[in-house]
């Protein structure tokens, strides 16, 4: 069994710690966007690997490029993530990247529900209306500049 020193762990800390700073702190947002992309990402890969039903390839399996192109997009989301906070950090507000985290969200769980649509899962009303209620935020926000 290998084990892990405390430095080894506080170094492991304070580089999340860093980074989470950098994307406006680690709170309920952005663990809600991350887990969401999490979701989406595995759902996406059950979609294509078991129920081979994907609409991202041809023959509708799994396929290397498509889980590629997945990831390098979620990755891509958190740059503008990021670009949020730092333009929030400019103006001296926090409601730029709140709003984007919210409209990733409500993208995120469009495709988690689409998926699971493409497992023949059936979803929820409380999904549809939690989705409607964040897809109102967004657009308020984005009208209002965070000010409800």
């Amino acid at each position: 069994m290998i084990t892990v020193k405390g430095p080894v762990i506080a170094g492991i800390g304070a580089v999340g710690g860093v980074i989470a700073g950098f994307f406006g702190g680690w709170d309920a947002a952005l663990i809600t966007l991350l887990i969401f992309m999490g979701v989406d990402y595995i759902t996406g890969l059950i979609v294509a690997g078991v129920f081979k039903n994907s609409t991202k390839t041809d023959s509708g399996a799994l396929g290397s490029n498509a889980a590629f192109m997945g990831l390098l997009r979620k990755g891509m989301v958190l740059l503008v993530v990021l670009v949020a906070c730092r333009l929030d950090i400019m103006i001296g507000t926090n409601f730029v990247r709140d709003a984007v985290v919210i409209a990733y969200c409500v993208n995120e769980m469009l495709s988690i529900v689409e998926n699971m649509g493409l497992m023949g899962v059936p979803i929820p009303e409380a999904i549809t209306k939690a989705i409607e209620i964040l897809k109102k935020k967004s657009e308020t926000e984005d009208k209002n500049g965070g000010k409800e």
